[in-house]
Formats: C-alpha cells, structure tokens, sequence
C-alpha cells in the first residue's frame, strides 16, 4: 500500500507510555528515494523541541486513525541526540543516533536498510541491531562508538527534505512538464515510489506518476528535477487519480506503459540473491 507524504506530515506518534509529538516533514534519502527519519514536533512535554525517529522504531502503524506508534518511551526519546532539524543532517549524528538505538547503518549493505534488510518495522521491540552494532557484545566500550562517529564524520548523507522538494519544477526532454505535488511513500520498506507531478500549467490539471529513479538530473538550488521522457510520451501515460488508492495493475500498466522493470519484480529479484 502506497501514503501520501502530504497525509504522513499530520500523523500523531505514540511511545509506550503516551503521545509523543506530530510528524512536521520527512527526511529522505535522495540515492535510495526511501525515508530515513520522520521529524516530530513534540509538543509542550519536550518543550516543543523537533527530534528525528527512525522507521527502525515504528510499530504498527494505525492508518485510519493516522497514528504511529514507536517502540520508545518518551524517556528514550528525549535523551536521543540533539539535532538541528533545520540543517543539514551530518553522518556522524546518524552514527550516534544509530548507536543510541541500537540500529543498524542502513547505509551498510545492499538492502534498503542496509545488511540486506528491505523492512524496517519487521525488527520489533527486541531488536537488538543487526548491523555494525549488533555484530559487537552488548555494552560496547564508547571508544568504539567514537571511532565510528569519527570514521565517518565527513560522509555525505544525502538526506532531504520531503516538504521541501514538493513544489519543485519537473522537466521533460522537450520543455517543463509540471511540478512535484506530493510523493508515495510504500507503508512497509518507506521507499518513495513515486514522485506526483502536477501538470497543471500545460495539460488541463492532470496528474501523471514518475518513478524517483527515471530522475537524470537534479539541481537542488534552482529546486528542478529533469527525466528523460517527452512530454508526449508521459501525456499518453495511464493517468493517476489521487482520489483512490493505487493498486497493482494500475502500477504493471504504468510500467508496461514505459517499457521498464517494475520496482517489486526488482527487489524481489535482490532479496532471492541475497538470501
């Protein structure tokens, strides 16, 4: 099942032990298109201060009711690490916060979180870190902690910022096509499936879905992202209506349509050889 990320940004998060703060925006992965952090607004509990929280903490997830509910207690989650969630998100706050959790590095591995690992959630309240952590005995000495904070202080990210990216410019190869309007975010892996383009401004308000990776180029200072595509070849695409749910042959026609491999038939193809 495909989400609106426009949707996910109202949801109430739950810890164990009370209602922890509304997510604001999402922070994404701009390699992988697949979401890396939920930032929440924690309300007056936690002063209002913004924290991030991992997919590796949700529980499951209360669609209808538009509820998260975390593996954390609210303890836990205000003695996380600080961070600035209005700039850039170092890899070395990612390497603590991580090891804060227990996580695994998700950008270790092939998988979309890394050590091969393609669902987040599936990990449960016990998990105890199946990546560079969990490979270590519980009660690590904190010189290891630092080697690695350390070891990877300069590494480039990548994360963005979903709230942000909306409402940049799409450009076909033969002129602008629209502008991102929201993204599809897939409710178990949290990869972003596809980008909603808004082609208001040439074609009569009709919306059309891209796949992040048909994506060539983006410049992130003039807020463009350019495909490789006509805007005729994507006019005679199957059209998407944001009033209903996408369902699977709606995709397979989408694909079908331009002629490339489906995501599912793709990861299923890594997951068989990994295993």
């Amino acid at each position: 099942m495909l989400r609106n990320s426009q949707e996910i940004n109202t949801y109430v998060l739950d810890a164990t032990d009370g209602e922890a703060g509304h997510v604001k925006d999402l922070f994404f992965d701009d390699q992988d298109w697949v979401i890396r952090y939920l930032v929440v607004q924690t309300g007056t509990w936690l002063a209002s201060r913004k924290v991030l929280v991992s997919p590796y903490s949700l529980g499951a997830p209360d669609w209808k009711s538009q509820r998260l509910p975390i593996h954390s207690s609210k303890e836990q989650v205000k003695e996380s690490p600080d961070v600035d969630t209005d700039m850039p998100v170092s890899r070395q706050f990612e390497v603590r916060y991580a090891d804060y959790y227990r996580y695994p590095y998700y950008w270790e591995g092939t998988g979309l979180w890394g050590d091969g690992l393609y669902f987040p959630t599936l990990m449960g309240s016990d998990y105890a870190g199946a990546g560079a952590m969990g490979r270590v005995q519980a009660g690590i000495a904190q010189d290891y902690v630092r080697a690695e904070a350390s070891r990877h202080a300069s590494d480039d990210p990548h994360l963005r910022s979903c709230k942000a990216v909306v409402g940049y410019h799409v450009h076909a190869s033969d002129g602008e096509l629209g502008h991102i309007s929201e993204m599809l975010v897939d409710e178990e892996t949290w990869a972003i499936r596809y980008l909603v383009v808004d082609t208001s401004n040439w074609w009569m308000g009709q919306k059309v879905l891209v796949p992040p990776q048909w994506i060539t180029d983006i410049n992130w200072a003039d807020a463009k992202v350019s495909i490789k595509l006509t805007r005729e070849t994507i006019k005679n695409s199957p059209r998407y209506d944001s009033s209903a749910a996408l369902n699977r042959q709606q995709e397979s026609a989408l694909y079908q349509h331009y002629g490339r491999p489906n995501y599912w038939e793709r990861e299923h193809a890594r997951e068989t050889v990994e295993a």
